[in-house]
């Protein structure tokens, strides 16, 4: 290297990154053709980790506070580079910081319903929707395994890959489960629960550490809700007799506050078929009972006469046993 190249580098003594925006979870400090100065100040904030890479490789992961970079707090560097511990120069090495703070409001959801087994309802589709925070733990697992060399990474960059891993968990999950549909409502706080315990070791492969997981909802697409609407309809109606009455009762009580109306006119229509039904239903019940209205019901007694009879010449009343008309004499 010449005087003038040499003098011509430009040598860095204070290094520190602040986050410009949301979701940026790695970011590399621009070093192109310049050296840290030994002795030099490295800042690294609370919600923050700092890594030095050389040649590709992690040599120091450092925390938040202030440091001072020589060959004491260097270990592993100084080790790579073979430094000897009175060896005062600038060196070359890569720097990294990580952003360790919640990526918060993290949503997950079904592209496509679930099917599953339910012990009540046979096969369903279900729905499933939520959100989930997460944050980065360990640095060296993720830059071997997520970020690698790139200038910046986001956390949409992650989205679809954690998203899809956690449906493919949850479907596993609901599969197993025995609760049933109308019953995991009131467990969709478990569910969330055991969920999250069983991704937490995919996310650590990543070295990402997930902090919280919700399920919000667990629903049924929308065709197979309006079934569910109806069923839930069928049940709450009970006794169809005594809620077909009710209708009737609440009918009328609408129909004499407005008697004028079409709605009154209707009311009555349906209030009288009703009653015409319930009358038919009683005779109905009456006659598969044994007894038959009076009218209709022939004399099983052909030896009892009537008490009077009328005359079929003067047609005067006579009596019953009377073989001739006592007024006007006619034989009977």
């Amino acid at each position: 290297m010449t005087l003038k190249q040499f003098l011509g580098k430009q040598f860095i003594d204070v290094i520190q990154w602040n986050e410009p925006e949301d979701g940026m979870l790695a970011y590399r400090y621009p070093m192109e053709d310049m050296e840290i100065q030994n002795g030099g100040q490295l800042t690294v904030r609370e919600s923050q980790l700092a890594a030095f890479v050389n040649e590709g490789k992690i040599a120091d992961v450092f925390r938040p506070g202030l440091h001072t970079l020589n060959t004491r707090n260097l270990p592993l560097l100084t080790d790579l580079l073979n430094w000897d511990k009175e060896f005062e120069s600038p060196f070359k090495s890569d720097v990294y910081f990580f952003s360790t703070r919640l990526q918060i409001d993290q949503k997950w959801g079904t592209s496509t319903p679930i099917t599953i087994r339910d012990k009540e309802f046979g096969a369903v589709r279900l729905r499933g929707y939520g959100i989930y925070s997460y944050r980065i733990a360990d640095p060296r697992i993720f830059f071997i395994k997520v970020t690698g060399t790139r200038e910046r990474y986001y956390s949409t960059e992650l989205e679809g890959q954690l998203r899809e891993t956690i449906v493919a968990r949850m479907t596993d999950i609901l599969a197993s489960s025995d609760v049933s549909f109308l019953d995991m409502a009131k467990n969709q706080a478990a569910l969330g629960q055991k969920i999250a315990e069983q991704m937490k070791p995919a996310f650590a492969a990543l070295g990402l550490e997930l902090d919280q997981f919700v399920v919000e909802s667990i629903s049924l697409p929308d065709e197979l809700a309006k079934v569910m609407d109806q069923r839930i309809g069928m049940s709450m109606a009970g006794d169809l007799g005594r809620f077909t009455q009710f209708e009737a009762a609440e009918s009328l009580e609408e129909a004499a506050t407005n008697p004028g109306g079409a709605a009154g006119m209707g009311v009555g229509l349906g209030a009288g078929a009703a009653m015409a039904q319930a009358v038919m239903t009683q005779a109905k019940a009456a006659w598969n009972g044994g007894i038959q209205p009076v009218a209709n019901a022939p004399s099983t007694d052909a030896a009892a006469p009537a008490s009077t009879r009328f005359c079929i010449e003067c047609g005067k009343s006579i009596p019953g046993r009377a073989k001739f008309c006592p007024e006007c004499g006619k034989a009977q």
